[in-house]
């Protein structure tokens, strides 16, 4: 019995050591929460005021431009696919693989290439896994993104739209992340990028971006075609970092939620070793009184019969 108490008190130590390792990574992420929420506060807006500016020249330009004028008939989309650099956070990279997943099987069924981008080491390890394609790949900064980090995986996202089908070019450009809604909510989704989805219709857009303001008469110069040229990669690099951000909120919070289910865990699971150990020492004691208890009869048993 000896033995099998020694066991319950290294797994106690084992165990122990774990749980302050999880809750020390549970305040960690707890704290980067606030600072990717304040980042995401800070970038919305922005991109948001970009997307009323593009909805502007829209409606008060009548040109055709990859940015806002969608393909007859698309033959190819490229995916950005959002995932973490490291684990430990739970499905979110998971939950974030299996969006894209379905957003590929959708576009194939469409009768569409697939192009995928991906940004984090999980993702990547699940595709090299599977031998699959990946045009380009990111990682490194998953958990604290900059505009510049934006920049380097928009850069070969704007050229691949830029470029003609037939030279690797792209007509759809999509991209899969999970939104941060809630410190307990953390939503997969996946959204066009371009060509701009407007509600309905352009003046309609205007509408909901501009709400009762007067629209002013644009003049463009030196046309509204090189206007969308301009505002292209800056479109696309403000929602990429959006995204980025949103992302990044997202793996620590959901970091800190699997480190507590894992802190918590590790507290029950001392609570039960302990009272198998106590089991185990209360049964030691118990043995041992017994041999003494047997032991002392013994030797009185033993005088009893010498003195006759």
């Amino acid at each position: 019995m000896g033995a099998q108490l020694r066991v319950y008190k290294r797994r106690i130590k084992s165990v122990t050591a774990t749980k302050k390792i999880t809750k020390a990574m549970e305040m960690i992420a707890a704290s980067r929460i606030i600072k990717a929420q304040r980042k995401v506060a800070a970038s919305s807006p922005y991109a948001e005021e970009l997307t009323a500016a593009v909805t502007a020249v829209a409606y008060g330009a009548d040109v055709k431009h990859p940015l806002t004028t969608e393909v007859e008939t698309p033959i190819r989309a490229a995916v950005l696919l959002v995932t973490s650099d490291r684990g430990l956070a739970g499905g979110y990279s998971s939950n974030a693989i299996k969006a894209a997943e379905h957003l590929t099987t959708r576009l194939r069924n469409e009768r569409k290439d697939v192009s995928t981008f991906i940004v984090g080491r999980k993702g990547v390890a699940y595709y090299n896994f599977r031998e699959r394609k990946v045009e380009e790949s990111w990682a490194g900064f998953t958990d604290s993104p900059t505009y510049a980090d934006a920049k380097a995986v928009s850069a070969p996202l704007i050229e691949a739209l830029q470029r003609d089908t037939a030279e690797g070019g792209v007509d759809e450009l999509h991209i899969v992340f999970t939104e941060f809604v809630s410190m307990m909510t953390q939503t997969p989704v996946e959204r066009r990028m371009l060509p701009l989805t407007f509600e309905h219709t352009a003046e309609e857009s205007a509408k909901v971006f501009l709400g009762d303001r007067i629209r002013p008469l644009y003049d463009f110069e030196p046309s509204a075609e090189e206007v969308l040229d301009a505002l292209l990669p800056r479109y696309v690099e403000s929602r990429v970092y959006n995204a980025l951000l949103q992302a990044a909120a997202s793996e620590h919070a959901a970091r800190r939620r699997a480190m507590k289910s894992a802190t918590d865990n590790a507290q029950d699971l001392i609570k039960s070793l302990t009272r198998l150990a106590n089991a185990a020492r209360q049964a030691d004691i118990t043995q041992e009184i017994s041999e003494i208890v047997g032991g002392a009869s013994a030797l009185a048993d033993a005088s009893a019969g010498s003195d006759r």
